[in-house]
């Protein structure tokens, strides 16, 4: 019998992780949801034998109320990236990296395919109830997609590594060599040298050009595998100045840009398609987040002439997971727009965060005058949502968010009124 040894990177790691997963409840959040598809794999990973992939680490982290960037966080951050490293070093670690790769790929084009086809009869749906089960399916789909292209970027990331250390034993380089050109950067270029950010349609949100322009320049190519997407779900769009999602004086928007731009976006986005680029295509869509978002709305106009209405789905897919100021920002934008089915919808997806960020959401509503909005965050919170949760939100804002969130109970049901009464006394909450 043979007994292996575990790297110490991994079990340290392994012992951040347990400590983790211990403060989750193993019959709700995402750690219920991961415990209850892949029981047999989540063990695999908590004894060392796997990796765990990093977004599942970071929904767990949301289920325990951990900030992304705070110091708990980080600290896994780094044991997991040493894990990694000594996990993809051992004998075989490069061809099993390969190969799982490939796997996700396949994944990542099923949950794509998946996600078209449910939207398209989302569309076509005339009964609400079925409207309501194809939109449940559509959001699964989509964070299948999304983590699909997230882990494929991952893998990608850690194959390189992997296979660039120069005390690679001479077997390990052999097989290496034969996987290489999927990971190698096409990106012509010389390496060690900076390169200009690349222009044109592609990069519509960050720096628009003229459209002849954009149509000449050909789209960059980037590392196989697909492009690391900056959305919210990979770390949160980069707010410019201030306090992150503080919007600061609204600025006029433009009509014309804004169309502009989003014929660009709508461009490039058929451009990435017809050539198999589904990551990059992805990581436009996420660019659109971290742009001017008074020009959100003449984008999902465009999406929807051009067939794409799933795209603008995925789009708030991503929205849902903003930073607080951000998502309420993005919520306002498409309100003031006249697009209230999409802020509802936005809404509702956003009301898994931690309540620590859904307060900071409705307080940023109200501050831009979208009470209508702040009550329709509430009301899908308290719809979805345990009486339990309600309660440690109303406890970030007594005076202002207990009488708000009855109001939204009372909406729902009479018996979630009461049932959110009950808790609120628990808490001490009720005289609030």
């Amino acid at each position: 019998m043979t007994v292996y040894q575990l790297p110490v990177e991994v079990a340290a790691f392994t012992s951040w992780l347990t400590d983790l997963v211990g403060r989750a409840r193993p019959d709700a959040g995402w750690y219920g949801v991961f415990a209850a598809r892949d029981p047999e794999g989540l063990r695999a990973c908590l004894d060392g034998a796997e990796i765990l992939p990093w977004d599942v680490v970071e929904s767990v982290l949301q289920d325990v109320g951990e900030a992304a960037e705070g110091p708990f966080a980080a600290r896994g951050r780094a044991l997991y990236e040493e894990a990694a490293g000594a996990h993809d070093r051992r004998p075989g670690g490069v061809e099993a990296l390969a190969e799982r790769r490939h796997l996700m790929e396949d994944e990542r084009r099923y949950a794509e395919s998946r996600s078209r086809e449910l939207g398209e009869r989302l569309r076509a749906a005339p009964d609400p109830d079925e409207a309501a089960r194809l939109e449940h399916d559509l959001a699964w789909a989509l964070d299948d997609q999304t983590r699909a292209t997230a882990r494929v970027t991952e893998l990608t990331a850690r194959l390189d590594r992997a296979v660039a250390r120069p005390s690679a034993r001479s077997s390990v380089a052999e097989s290496s060599a034969a996987a290489r050109p999927t990971v190698e950067a096409p990106p012509g270029a010389q390496s060690g040298k900076a390169k200009r950010r690349p222009r044109g349609a592609r990069y519509a949100w960050l720096d628009e050009e003229a459209e002849e322009a954009a149509e000449a320049v050909p789209l960059p190519a980037l590392p196989a595998g697909g492009a690391a997407p900056r959305g919210a779900r990979f770390g949160g769009a980069v707010e410019s100045g201030g306090a992150p999602g503080a919007r600061g004086p609204a600025p006029v928007p433009d009509p014309v840009e804004a169309r502009r731009a989003a014929a660009n976006a709508v461009y490039a986005l058929r451009r990435l398609r017809s050539q198999g680029r589904s990551g990059e295509a992805h990581a436009l869509l996420c660019e659109a987040l971290g742009g001017p978002l008074d020009r959100l709305p003449a984008l999902a106009a465009e999406l929807h002439r051009a067939g794409l209405g799933v795209d603008w789905s995925t789009l708030l897919w991503e929205a849902a997971s903003l930073p607080p100021g951000r998502l309420a920002a993005v919520a306002g934008v498409l309100a003031d727009a006249g697009r209230a089915a999409d802020c509802e919808q936005l809404l509702r997806q956003g009301v898994a965060r931690p309540v620590e960020e859904l307060a900071g959401a409705c307080a940023a509503l109200h501050a831009e005058e979208h009470h209508r909005e702040a009550h329709a965050l509430l009301v899908a919170f308290v719809r979805v949502r345990a009486p339990e949760d309600a309660a440690r939100l109303a406890g970030a804002d007594p005076h202002g968010l207990v009488p708000q969130l009855l109001s939204a109970a009372r909406v729902v049901s009479t018996s979630r009124e009461r049932d959110l009464l009950h808790a609120l006394r628990v808490a001490g909450l009720a005289g609030a």
